[in-house]
């Protein structure tokens, strides 16, 4: 079976009734397969416990942010502590609503390629639904040496029953997935279905009512940590879907540029498997490379602003976060909370931040623990400026807590890149397009490409068709 045919029957979706035109497709019918209410999506949850999680005021957090930040300045800070759900993070609502759907189209089992919380949280869901689990998961490099943080969560798998096939670090995770998928018959609880997705809007819904009910308006910013897009998809439609349309929407990824994601060697260089830029980069324009055929975590079609922090950044956060407000949580789940400290110095002090997701710690996951892990793999721990760290080679802990201060990354030029590899391979013809006169099957056409890449990139066609005429000028 081909490799879209049995991604189809894994997840019970035929992708190919939304293609359309040269390059385009149909968004939002293809997310209508996990319906159009949240508040449905949010009652899937309750029955297992997900969702509704606390919303805190981090009053200490801001306290110190305005004594750092010029006078009137300083938003106040809040968390959306998702590590309240059954299986410690936000990913339980992913887990409830996919495993939900395996459950109501007769699947026996559950199958999720992860290293992460996202294995935990599907072998959770499934546990609780009486369904098999099987998680797959890059844990080893070639000398058998595995992350704390890997091996934990894949305890944590174990502990709710799932059976975790373990991989060293290569292309061997996904052609292992692939022949797991069609041996067993499993339902693919990928984080890129449109039932992933739609669990996240429950987050965003939830953020939006509940900063309403606190302070009487919906929030001026949401930070959310970006890795494969689905965080940052989800929460923004929930928002929307809220009405708080004018809430900005801020992804924040650890740095690790320099170090390739499917390295032997780099596997162990750094403390963080996702929220980093070797997902929020790629996943933002190419996000169709992912287990399925076409993914619904769209990120650039929400983003306002994305920003990059230094891994010595969310340590110290980590640790403030536990000294200053007794919320101790894992390091990656404040990747947002280190960009929100800092962007929080930016805004008028009657303004408000939510940093949309905490995730639960634990001794693989304790920054501490992968500090150690750090030093043993020759990796550089020291306090100092953060824009000093090599990713790699260094940690950088902030010496001050000023210093700790996002990157702002050029999006537009990712909106770019979004674009070019949308029309990659097919640039004939776009040429063809381009040309006038066009017929009017080419002008339907046409339309509909630069409709689709505007919505993709959150920009219009003017934008779109620069970009293109820039594209094919380049070539020629």
């Amino acid at each position: 079976m081909d490799r879209n045919a049995l991604m189809m029957r894994s997840v019970g979706i035929e992708y190919a009734r939304f293609e359309s035109g040269f390059v385009a497709f149909d968004y939002d019918a293809l997310m209508r397969e996990a319906g159009d209410d949240p508040r449905a999506v949010a009652d899937v949850q309750r029955e297992t416990g997900v969702g509704d999680t606390p919303l805190l005021e981090l009053r200490n957090l801001t306290a110190l942010a305005r004594r750092l930040a010029p006078p009137g300045k300083g938003a106040r800070l809040f968390i959306k502590d998702e590590a309240a759900n059954p299986s410690g993070s936000f990913k339980a609502r992913r887990a409830a609503v996919s495993v939900k759907k395996a459950k109501e189209l007769g699947f026996s089992g559950v199958i999720a390629a992860t290293s992460g919380n996202y294995g935990a949280a599907v072998a959770s869901q499934a546990a609780m639904r009486g369904l098999r689990c099987i998680v797959v998961q890059e844990c080893f490099d070639s000398r058998g040496i595995g992350q704390p943080e890997i091996i934990e969560k894949a305890r944590a798998c174990e502990a709710y029953g799932a059976e975790v096939v373990q991989l060293t670090v290569g292309p061997e995770l996904f052609t292992v997935f692939l022949s797991l998928i069609e041996e067993t018959g499993y339902f693919n609880a990928s984080l890129y279905t449109p039932f992933s997705v739609a669990g996240i809007e429950t987050l965003g819904l939830e953020v939006a009512e509940q900063m309403r009910a606190r302070t009487g308006r919906f929030p001026d910013m949401t930070v959310i940590t970006h890795a494969g897009g689905g965080n940052v998809t989800g929460t923004a439609r929930g928002l929307i879907k809220a009405g708080a349309t004018d809430t900005a929407v801020v992804g924040a990824s650890v740095n690790l540029q320099g170090l390739h994601m499917a390295s032997d060697r780099d596997f162990n260089r750094k403390s963080f498997t996702t929220g980093h830029t070797g997902f929020g980069v790629p996943f933002a324009v190419m996000p169709d490379r992912s287990d399925v055929p076409r993914s619904a975590a769209r990120p650039l079609r929400y983003l306002d602003r994305y920003v990059t922090v230094a891994q010595g950044e969310v340590f110290a956060m980590t640790e403030a976060l536990a000294r200053l407000e007794g919320l101790e949580r894992g390091p990656a789940g404040n990747t947002a909370l280190a960009a929100a400290f800092a962007l929080a110095r930016e805004l008028d002090a009657d303004r408000t931040i939510v940093v949309q997701e905490s995730e639960y710690t634990g001794a693989g996951k304790h920054a501490q623990a992968q500090l150690a892990f750090a030093r043993e793999n020759g990796i550089e721990v020291r306090l100092g400026d953060p824009r000093e760290e090599v990713p790699g080679q260094s940690i950088v802990l902030p010496a001050t807590p000023e210093l700790i201060a996002p990157r702002e990354q050029d999006i537009d030029k990712l909106r770019r890149s979004r674009i070019r590899h949308a029309v990659k391979g097919r640039e004939p013809e776009l040429r063809r397009l381009l040309r006038e006169p066009r017929d009017a099957r080419d002008e339907q056409r046409w339309r509909e490409t630069l409709a689709f890449l505007g919505e993709e990139t959150k920009r219009d066609a003017a934008f779109v068709l620069e970009t293109l005429t820039q594209t094919l000028a380049q070539q020629a």
